[in-house]
């Protein structure tokens, strides 16, 4: 397919996983369309997309400072550069659309459909919009959200309720299936998590009480601890439990590219409470508890998490309450009440949206 066959689609948002996979879930969709990725090459959204086959357009582009001070004035002059790059990038290739999950990777390229008259449609995972969807969305043709209380943020009248768009896997493969993919039999099964990064108040706490939890419990557990914690867990975890890896129903690793399996394989979560990992729970039939991170920008995880208490869908702990006792009280309730396991599945699960990324695409397409 060529350029000229008008069929070309820019996809655009990144540096962190809530941002990158939402806009690759829509890219996957557009099957029979040529996808670009727009991001910084110096960030996860170029491995990611690259490695999924998509040709990548770079931005050289990072967060804004937020005091004025040389750096932003650096950041400024740096910004300018990639709205021009930008547009050089829609003239050449001339894209029928763009499609922006928001951050600060996709502000260059929104710009740039703004002054070239580029139709583009925007997409948040939050409860409290991001800085770039609250002030660059008004001009967009659609803007999709994952809950309803952002919509008052959004100077948009065509804001949509659609959910986040999550991978096709979470619609298809069984609990029972993946678990037996990891290597586990179909008991209950605990993941820890803090998302593509990792969590290290979490994992810290976590640490001093996987040998408790597996071999008191019972648990199968699955821990991801983030690229930039895994050699200090390990260290730990080595004088806490120096046969660890002995144990075949205890799976520790930095990152996991499969976490569609992960995911559904788990009946219990402990994560924090980014918005694409909060649809992915809900779409895996799990009991979540939740501890958001205290420091995210406009609090959104605060936000997110305490959504999904009010429908009753997790337990709630803020990070400055969190310590192993805490969390061994938790995780034990849980483990002798399963009927406690049950609601909080039920509940969340209720809030899956599996036909998110369909809705988002149809519209993008309707541009």
């Amino acid at each position: 397919m060529t350029e000229n066959s008008n069929n070309v689609y820019f996809i655009t948002g990144g540096g962190t996983g809530g941002h990158i996979y939402p806009a690759l879930a829509v890219a996957d969709a557009l099957k029979d369309a040529k996808v670009y990725y727009v991001g910084n090459k110096r960030n996860m959204e170029h491995e990611l997309a690259t490695k999924k086959g998509y040709k990548f357009l770079h931005v050289s582009i990072s967060g804004m400072p937020r005091k004025l001070n040389p750096k932003f004035f650096i950041w400024g002059i740096k910004l300018i550069k990639s709205i021009i790059r930008s547009i050089r990038y829609i003239k050449k290739y001339k894209p029928k659309a763009v499609f922006a999950t928001g951050g600060y990777v996709s502000a260059p390229m929104i710009f740039a459909c703004i002054i070239t008259k580029t139709p583009y449609m925007m997409h948040d995972c939050d409860a409290m919009p991001g800085l770039v969807s609250r002030k660059l969305s008004k001009r967009a043709r659609y803007v999709s959200l994952a809950f309803e209380k952002a919509k008052k943020f959004i100077p948009n009248k065509k804001a949509i309720i659609t959910g986040n768009p999550i991978r096709e896997g979470f619609s298809t493969i069984s609990k029972s299936q993946a678990k037996s993919d990891m290597g586990f039999s179909n008991t209950l099964t605990l993941c820890i998590m803090g998302g593509s990064q990792g969590a290290k108040a979490i994992n810290n706490t976590t640490l001093e009480l996987i040998k408790e939890f597996s071999q008191e419990l019972k648990l199968q557990i699955i821990f991801q601890t983030g690229k930039k914690n895994y050699d200090y867990v390990i260290e730990n975890i080595q004088k806490i439990y120096p046969t660890f890896e002995q144990n075949k129903n205890l799976i520790i690793k930095p990152y996991f590219e499969d976490m569609i399996t992960v995911l559904k394989a788990s009946d219990i979560v402990i994560s924090r409470a980014g918005s694409l990992s909060l649809s992915e729970i809900c779409a895996s039939e799990v009991a979540p508890i939740l501890i958001p991170y205290p420091y995210a920008a406009a609090n959104h995880q605060r936000a997110n998490a305490k959504y999904l208490l009010e429908m009753g869908a997790c337990i709630y702990l803020e990070e400055k309450d969190l310590d192993p006792n805490k969390l061994r009280e938790i995780i034990v309730q849980l483990v002798e009440n399963p009927v406690k396991i049950n609601y909080l599945k039920q509940n969340s699960s209720h809030l899956a949206k599996f036909n998110a990324t369909e809705k988002i695409v149809e519209l993008l397409k309707s541009l």
